[in-house]
């Protein structure tokens, strides 16, 4: 996003940190454009008002031509076969611009389906999977293999090469194990991130494909979040943007009203809706995610709906974005 975004059908002022702005999210929708033109010179055909997408988003292009954009890719948009479809056609469509996007991705539901089919018992503590050595063992083979090299055929298929990875790869990432590890068993955190092995991958214009599993020192396989992965791989390649798909709008200042978007915040504001319990449950490791990033380095962190169409064009090539955008 290159200016400040627009106020969307604001609500009544709240008290609300500072820099902190709302937005009333719309229903799913493609690039808007401007309404620079009065009625009479309104664009009546296809190929016009392709032309005037493509000429609004120059700017957004040229702020981010060149600049590496790490996405984190999960919840809705890997369910749904037309929502995984607008992520890979927007990835291919960055690449094609000049951005230079990494995509790091999860699998749950598809590790779900696979351990209750081996008739292996799915458990969770703290919203957290609890992964023994069977489990582990699925965990490696669904993300580093099914999920991975699916995701890398789409993009291939879609008109850029792709190269899948995982956390063993070249020691991208190198894990240790999670605090609680007695209760959580083989769920880790990144300890090293090394990222030698990806320059000449977006060095030669192709898109990195990356499964959020890693081995520790001694070749001990480990689960790790894939946010987390992501925030710290971003901070490695000193990311220009983090993006997090999601199952929600973004940070809402309200949990209870879906209409109540943050469109923009910094990290201060953030901190403080954590303290007063505005930021709650599940978004709290993504927020957490997104600070360690912009401290070391990432410019913009930004959570995304995922769950409308073609949301990563939305948040980099448009002044409303689709989530909330938070900055340092």
């Amino acid at each position: 996003m290159l200016a400040a975004k627009t106020l969307i059908n604001p609500s009544p002022p709240l008290n609300l940190p500072n820099k902190l702005t709302l937005r009333r999210p719309k229903p799913p929708f493609s690039l808007s454009i401007r309404n620079s033109l009065s009625d009479s010179q309104a664009p009546t055909t296809p190929g016009q008002l392709r032309v005037d997408i493509l000429s609004e988003s120059l700017p957004f292009i040229q702020k981010f031509r060149g600049k590496t954009i790490v996405v984190k890719y999960g919840g809705a948009a890997m369910k749904s076969e037309s929502l995984q479809a607008s992520v890979v056609n927007d990835l291919v469509l960055l690449s094609c611009v000049g951005l230079r996007p990494v995509l790091v991705h999860g699998g749950g539901p598809e590790i779900n389906h696979w351990l209750k089919r081996l008739n292996i018992e799915v458990s969770f503590h703290d919203g957290l999977r609890v992964t023994d050595a069977a489990t582990m063992e699925i965990v490696s083979m669904v993300l580093a293999g099914k999920v991975n090299k699916n995701l890398v055929s789409l993009i291939d298929r879609a008109g850029v090469k792709a190269i899948g990875l995982c956390g063993f790869d070249g020691r991208l990432v190198t894990a240790r194990p999670a605090p609680n590890a007695a209760k959580l068993g083989f769920v880790g955190e990144v300890a090293r991130v090394d990222p030698t092995v990806l320059w000449s991958i977006v060095n030669d214009g192709h898109i990195p494909v990356i499964a959020s599993v890693a081995a520790d020192e001694t070749g001990q396989q480990y689960n790790i979040n894939a946010d987390t992965v992501a925030g710290e791989l971003a901070a490695a390649l000193g990311a220009e943007k983090l993006i997090l798909l999601t199952d929600v709008a973004g940070i809402l200042s309200d949990r209870n009203d879906a209409f109540s978007l943050v469109k923009e915040i910094d990290i201060k504001g953030v901190k403080k809706m954590v303290e007063e319990g505005t930021i709650g449950g599940g978004m709290i490791p993504k927020v957490n995610c997104c600070v360690r990033s912009l401290a070391q380095g990432v410019k913009t962190a930004s959570i995304v709906d995922g769950r409308v169409p073609h949301s990563l064009l939305l948040e980099i090539l448009t002044d409303e974005g689709a989530g909330t955008m938070i900055s340092g």
